[in-house]
């Protein structure tokens, strides 16, 4: 891929058995980003948790209370950074609140956050209008 701006967007129900393709769709991102100047092995694995990891969020924390809401999954690809976004109708939470994880307890909260906030540029979670916005920046170059 090699365009100035590529742009998808998915909507899927608040339901976990779309998670996989959430992840797929990351790692075939990953690999096919001729502009990242890293590992894109290493990106696509990234790519496939971070989004899943942001979308089982979502399901879980902001919506498992109402099946019949959606997640959105927005992802933009320019020259230089892409750019996830996954939008929520929940309640919201604080970023900067959640605690580093008990990597001794795998079933502690944070894990999802930990890797999201490890593994990409920039993460920033804000409410806009009536969705909350987990924004999710990865430089390219």
């Amino acid at each position: 891929m090699n365009a100035a701006q590529i742009q998808l967007d998915v909507i899927i129900p608040t339901q976990t058995k779309y998670l996989d393709l959430i992840g797929c769709i990351g790692e075939r991102l990953g690999h096919g980003l001729d502009q990242f100047s890293g590992d894109r092995e290493a990106l696509a694995y990234h790519l496939n948790l971070v989004l899943t990891e942001a979308t089982a969020n979502a399901i879980k924390h902001a919506n498992d209370s109402k099946p019949e809401e959606t997640v959105r999954i927005s992802i933009v690809i320019h020259d230089d950074e892409l750019n996830i976004k996954v939008f929520d109708h929940g309640q919201g939470f604080d970023l900067e609140a959640v605690p580093a994880p008990d990597f001794n307890n795998p079933k502690e909260n944070g894990m999802g956050i930990y890797f999201i906030k490890t593994l990409m540029d920039s993460v920033t979670y804000t409410r806009q209008g009536d969705c909350n916005v987990l924004e999710i920046k990865k430089r390219l170059v």
